[in-house]
């Protein structure tokens, strides 16, 4: 299965590569826009062994809210929620519009309004089991970070204030969720077996693995 997945996922890597190039830079998610945004992490009440979901923090993010298709505004599309904590070995995530109860995260939902629900098609692997994100909205620009670990309930460890747009709006920001996840965690399972091929062809299609833009000093 694992080997039929990759050679999937290096079929699509060339239609996207292409895409991209068309494109300038996106195969998909093309329209967006980059908010600075401030992550504050309380971390869960029962630890995992991820310091990255167990531990309080708080960091200056980058967040990107696009439209996967890149369809008018008018019409519904799979939304996308994208967040970048720089550093030295930066975190990604990347979460779509989904369903808004728990067990249904994983279900991508055509959405218009980007003030909704967002889960992770992609999983992790921890020492705690299976983990799958989500972020939900609890007040305009305000999201709550979820994580659910092995067969227990989605619980939340953080919070996002998005903040004000970049400048430009939409800068070349390439995220890469197979390559850069939060500490202790590995992406794992059929998504990620499929999304790493087609990864990077995307990121040799830009010709840079990854980007200098970061958040404004607060």
């Amino acid at each position: 299965m694992a080997d039929l997945l990759d050679v999937a996922g290096r079929v699509a890597a060339v239609p996207l590569a292409l895409l991209a190039r068309a494109r300038g830079g996106r195969p998909m998610h093309p329209r967006g826009v980059v908010l600075a945004a401030r992550l504050t992490r309380t971390g869960l009440p029962r630890p995992t062994g991820v310091p990255w979901l167990d531990e309080a923090g708080t960091d200056d993010v980058l967040v990107r809210l696009s439209r996967g298709a890149g369809l008018p505004p008018r019409l519904p599309d799979l939304l996308g929620f994208a967040l970048r904590a720089p550093g030295e070995r930066p975190v990604d995530l990347l979460l779509s519009s989904s369903g808004r109860r728990p067990w249904s995260r994983r279900v991508p939902v055509l959405r218009r309004d980007p003030a909704t629900t967002y889960g992770s098609i992609m999983g992790y692997r921890s020492p705690a089991g299976p983990v799958l994100l989500a972020a939900a909205p609890v007040a305009a620009g305000v999201f709550d970070l979820g994580a659910r670990v092995g067969r227990g309930p989605e619980q939340p460890f953080g919070r996002v204030e998005l903040g004000a747009q970049t400048e430009p709006p939409d800068p070349p920001l390439h995220f890469d969720a197979v390559l850069h996840p939060p500490p202790g965690l590995v992406a794992d399972g059929p998504m990620a077996r499929f999304r790493r091929p087609a990864y990077t062809a995307a990121r040799a299609a830009l010709g840079e693995p990854l980007d200098a833009v970061r958040p404004p000093a607060r």
